[in-house]
């Protein structure tokens, strides 16, 4: 009815509408409901909570969420104003491969023969490639950890799981520590 108010005298909307002017000027000037209220607020955390969770968590740890943050609401009610802001899941990724161990390369000897014992300092060196979801996909991490001090001595992270990566974590390995000629650098099998 208000937008034809321009167009229109508010007596003549009334008229046709068969609704009373001051029911028409109450309507205007009334304030929200107190539910109203509520569910208004509600639905700007619902928003933020979806964003902060990444668009992936569904009704019921969406209520959780916003239980801790003090929102608390019924999941048939979250699955309303969901649908009514058409929030939906974003499906979570398949597991993927991403260790080939069948290549031509030459593979060195297994000196460590899965005793993971060190009695010195840079004295034996692990590493591993992992990989951490991201809004953007994939970054990848190498990281190299020297087992007798079990600190991280070199690390390198990536948007593609190359041999440039793996290299680079072991570069700064070797730059921050400077280990004596001897080092064991023990690692999976994969083909970086």
């Amino acid at each position: 009815m208000m937008m034809l108010h321009p167009q229109y005298p508010v007596i003549l909307l009334c008229w046709v509408l068969e609704v009373f002017r001051s029911g028409c000027h109450a309507w205007r000037t009334r304030r929200l409901s107190q539910q109203a209220q509520v569910t208004a607020r509600l639905e700007v955390a619902i928003r933020a909570a979806h964003v902060r969770t990444r668009q992936t968590y569904g009704p019921e740890r969406l209520q959780a969420e916003l239980r801790d943050d003090g929102s608390p609401a019924g999941v048939g009610r979250i699955k309303r104003l969901r649908k009514k802001l058409d929030l939906h899941c974003n499906q979570v990724r398949r597991f993927t491969t991403t260790t080939e161990s069948h290549y031509a390369l030459p593979v060195a000897e297994n000196v460590l023969a899965q005793t993971f014992v060190a009695t010195r300092p840079n004295e034996t060196w692990v590493t591993d490639i992992t990989y951490v979801p991201i809004a953007e996909g994939w970054l990848y991490l190498a990281g190299i950890k020297d087992l007798f001090t079990c600190e991280v001595v070199g690390h390198a992270m990536g948007a593609r799981m190359t041999t440039d990566l793996v290299s680079h974590a072991l570069m700064r390995a070797v730059w921050a520590k400077r280990p004596r000629p001897g080092v064991i650098h023990h690692s999976d099998r994969g083909s970086q």
